[in-house]
């Protein structure tokens, strides 16, 4: 591994499923962080549990890292490949007397435990192989490694979300460095790659608070710089409980493929949540790699509010890019509709986008709403469209139709006009025109705005949906 700039971040996902909305925010305060001070930021797959890890879950983060724009520096490291220099640290800390050799067995371990439940205290292994002498280790008797922590006084974390947090030693167990089988925990994996790595800043959700004390005991134990540690809340529900799939979707590709989300938007709201920029609610990727810092993270833990995120986003479906549109909610119509798009209708797509872009908050919306325009006649209609077309309806879809049919120029202008005349000679309000006009174009109650619809299907499209109704209806 190469030297290491100033500031290095990481982000440390264990691959057993996808990329969970919590861990994205975690790699974006870690993206910001490095980005904002020119540093390096890097991934790292912590994958030594093998049984969990799958290829699937692996390449679900990539895509959900990709998608949010969050790059990484220095190839994809996979903890697995470093398990011999692992197990080569667990080694020296036994020569330097920092850890030793503990032949205690499960029943043992499982009577302490008892014993601790019995007397209502704690748990803490007290291995009684501590402070034995080499020459007293039994030959051939299966052992694990522990690290010998300290005992007395008591380690002070300055962590820069959380301030100071200290812990007695005596509260600190000797955790196994390595296993039965000569295999290296998390606890040391994830020490020693930091190390490797040049990781300056370890930056990662506050459940991992409790595990900062036992690692800088393995760091201070090996001579290492300490990095600096900033431990962000966890995020919860609306209703306070920790996020969970009883709240909804909890991963990043949910919130892209089944809730129809831009990345820009879920990056924002991501953002937002937890750390603040006064009053500043829309913050563009730019500018918050020049603002973020850990100073403005807040220490309470965050509410997950879908309404938030789907009004950002609809902000960002009116700053999109027309085309980037059409092609996103392309792939939505078409399961919709239940047929590829062809090139023509990708066309009319693109040209509707301004008219479907005010009216939605995602993508789903603007494919559901999109979908008339390539239905075919007899448009199946929702129910309160069908209530529009009964009563005198079909009378004042004929006269429209023979008003529309007069028109020598199929413009905005005419048809307004047209359309306008047929309610003043009804002596009707425009909506009421206007309303069986819309249900007989979409099959819909609501739609953009009925002149842009006119328009965007055309002469002769409008006018055979407009006969359909006002020939059929009683």
């Amino acid at each position: 591994m190469s030297a290491s700039p100033a500031i290095v971040t990481r982000f440390a996902p264990s691959p057993t499923g996808f990329l969970h909305i919590g861990g994205a925010r975690t790699a974006l305060f870690n993206w910001l962080f490095a980005r904002h001070h020119g540093g390096k930021f890097l991934l790292r797959i912590e994958d030594t549990d093998r049984a969990r890890s799958t290829s699937e879950a692996i390449d679900a983060i990539l895509d959900g890292m990709h998608w949010l724009g969050l790059d990484w520096d220095e190839d994809t490291h996979y903890q697995s490949e470093f398990a011999a220099r692992h197990a080569e640290v667990a080694h020296q800390l036994l020569e330097s007397g920092n850890a030793y050799r503990c032949y205690m067995t499960n029943e043992e371990l499982q009577a302490m435990r008892a014993e601790a439940e019995a007397e209502r205290t704690q748990f803490r292994v007290r291995s009684p192989w501590r402070d034995c002498a080499p020459d007293e280790a039994p030959a051939d008797k299966p052992f694990v490694v522990r690290l010998r922590s300290p005992r007395e006084g008591e380690t002070v974390i300055e962590d820069r979300v959380q301030g100071r947090v200290a812990v007695q030693n005596s509260e600190l167990d000797d955790f196994i460095l390595l296993r039965s089988d000569g295999t290296p925990t998390y606890m040391l994996a994830v020490v020693v790659d930091d190390h490797d790595m040049g990781v300056t800043h370890v930056i990662r959700g506050d459940d991992h608070l409790n595990n900062a004390f036992r690692q800088l005991a393995i760091i201070r134990a090996m001579g290492w710089p300490e990095p600096v540690y900033a431990h962000v809340p966890m995020i919860h529900g609306h209703d306070g409980g920790k996020l969970s799939k009883r709240h909804g979707a909890t991963g990043v590709d949910a919130y892209r493929d089944e809730l129809g989300m831009l990345p820009e938007a879920v990056f924002n709201y991501l953002l937002r949540l937890g750390w603040g920029h006064g009053d500043d609610e829309i913050i563009a990727r730019e500018r918050a790699v020049e603002w973020f810092d850990l100073d403005h993270v807040g220490r309470s833990p965050s509410r997950f509010d879908l309404k938030k995120l789907e009004s950002l986003n609809a902000h960002y479906i009116r700053e999109a890019d027309d085309a980037r549109l059409a092609d996103l909610v392309a792939p939505r119509i078409e399961r919709l509709i239940g047929h590829a798009l062809d090139a023509a209708e990708l066309d009319l797509l693109r040209r509707a986008m301004p008219e479907l872009k005010p009216r939605a908050k995602t993508l789903d919306e603007m494919a559901e709403g999109g979908t008339f325009l390539f239905k075919t006649i007899p448009l199946d209609m929702d129910e309160r469209a069908a209530s529009l077309l009964e009563g005198g309806a079909s009378d004042l879809l004929a006269r429209v139709l023979t008003a529309l049919e007069g028109l020598k120029d199929w413009t905005a202008e005419s048809i307004e006009g047209a359309v306008r005349k047929v309610s003043e000679d009804a002596g009707v309000k425009l909506g009421q025109v206007a309303q069986p006009l819309r249900a007989a174009l979409t099959g819909r109650a609501t739609s953009p705005g009925i002149f842009d619809v006119l328009m965007l299907l055309g002469r002769e499209e409008s006018l055979a949906r407009v006969a359909n109704r006002a020939t059929t209806q009683e």
